[in-house]
């Protein structure tokens, strides 16, 4: 067991009490924007833009939680944030060099729920669907439906793990791992724990981001409760994304004792300036949360527009380089199909 100061049980105690003003996570996940007028009309967006956000919607539904929407600024097109999850227009054009699997996963997926691509660690999918639809995910039209395993299913993936001594590490993704509950992840979490040559397990996630609510009493027990190193890897790309409720969500997790870390996407017109960059490395750092990843985007259909270029990639990390310390400073990579690791720009 890997000691934890204070207990988990103060921990959960402590969370239970100070939660408890807090909206039931699984409450807003359920109440989702999915329709695109409707998000037009509560961020008091021009109506001529329905059409395509509509067509846009129909190829990638759209999905946004409330409570991100607070911090999305009325009346502004060009919210660093709204343009994250509202479809449009350019979705829908062709560009060469743009495909539906861009990391060649189908590739990398033996079995159901299970992408195996680098030594030593692998990635269950553990489930199909976020609480948010970036626009530019790269998994926007990766067959969940054939990766969506039941618990049978689940003890084909558990043996493959035991089967290969050399991995070390598990990391739940999906989708986004925290839509389930804290029951079942538990229960995925113990039977993980049980392979003893596992180490570490690493938590891809957006659910504390855009609903913080799903920082609660019983995701802290679970993870306190794991022989597992813990590791929370959040998806943040701007600084706005950051307000105080997501600070107390992340401040909940640092008292549990789970590593945060962040990686990034580099997307025009949201997060390509250095002066965007550092403020987001300062904000994620303030909140406990290291900066680990700056991706440059992965090629999937429908997200060309948010495409920048290597050159300008690099210029911005050395900008970055000229004005931060070096441990907030993350790392610029591209990930390529069937290479070893993720390839530093």
């Amino acid at each position: 067991m890997i000691p934890h100061a204070p207990a988990s049980g103060e921990i959960v105690a402590r969370e239970s009490s100070a939660a408890a003003d807090i909206p039931r996570w699984q409450d807003q996940l359920a109440d989702l924007v999915t329709d695109p007028a409707e998000l037009i009309r509560l961020l008091q967006l021009n109506p001529a833009s329905l059409p395509d956000a509509l067509r846009a919607s129909g190829d990638f539904q759209l999905r946004v939680p409330r409570p991100l929407l607070k911090r999305i600024k009325p009346g502004d097109p060009r919210d660093p944030l709204l343009l994250q999850v509202l479809p449009g227009a350019a979705e829908l054009e062709q560009t060469p060099g743009f495909s539906a699997d861009p990391l060649a996963e189908m590739a990398a997926n033996p079995i159901p729920g299970l992408v195996h691509k680098y030594h030593g660690r692998l990635l269950l999918i553990a489930a199909g669907q976020c609480a948010v639809n970036c626009r530019y995910c790269f998994r926007r039209r990766f067959p969940y439906a054939q990766n969506h395993p039941d618990r049978t299913q689940w003890r084909a993936a558990l043996d493959y793990i035991r089967a290969r001594p050399e991995l070390r590490e598990v990391i739940l993704s999906g989708g986004d791992p925290l839509v389930l509950g804290d029951r079942q992840l538990r229960w995925l979490a113990d039977e993980l724990a049980a392979i003893p040559q596992l180490s570490t397990l690493r938590v891809h996630t957006r659910l504390p981001v855009v609903i913080p609510s799903r920082v609660t009493g019983g995701l802290l027990e679970w993870f306190a409760g794991t022989r597992l190193k813990p590791v929370l890897v959040l998806h943040c790309n701007h600084p706005n994304e950051i307000d105080s409720e997501v600070r107390a969500a992340l401040e909940r997790l640092r008292r549990g004792n789970v590593t945060l870390l962040n990686q990034a996407v580099l997307l025009k017109g949201v997060n390509d300036s250095a002066e965007v960059l550092a403020r987001l490395s300062e904000t994620l750092f303030d909140a406990g949360v290291l900066p680990y990843y700056l991706h440059q985007l992965d090629r999937v259909e429908g997200a060309a527009h948010f495409e920048v270029p290597d050159r300008r990639a690099v210029e911005l990390l050395e900008q970055l380089r000229g004005c931060l310390p070096g441990y907030l400073v993350p790392r610029l990579v591209r990930e390529i199909p069937a290479k070893a690791s993720k390839t530093p720009l």
